[in-house]
């Protein structure tokens, strides 16, 4: 992760912080998810990115922080909806993976 001072506000830094940490849930010793993400555009790279925006949001969401949206949000967008028009039950497949990567999380923290 860049340095917070990178980042226009500590919201941003945070849901980047989010976002990469559903990615790295993935992981065959943790969640297991398929990250040969390939190149940005690809079928595995959107679905990974699909799920890891989600997450970010679910995070965000729980912890009162809001997104903004990014210049390159467009893009991912983009890449998302051929997914999405190949397989129209995906998103609620990224969602399930995204849910359970929320949960992780949340158990690594310590209790209150």
């Amino acid at each position: 992760m860049p340095h917070i001072d990178a980042f226009a506000d500590a919201e941003a830094y945070y849901a980047v912080l989010a976002h990469e940490l559903i990615h790295w849930t993935g992981h065959r010793t943790r969640l297991d998810r398929d990250l040969s993400l390939g190149r940005f555009g690809d079928e595995a790279y959107a679905r990974e990115e699909l799920v890891a925006e989600l997450g970010a949001a679910f995070v965000c969401a729980d912890l009162g922080l809001t997104l903004e949206p990014r210049p390159d949000h467009a893009r991912y967008i983009a890449s998302w909806l051929r997914v999405l028009r190949g397989d129209t039950r995906f998103i609620a497949a990224a969602a399930a993976h995204a849910e359970r990567a929320v949960a992780l999380l949340a158990s690594l923290q310590p209790p209150p």
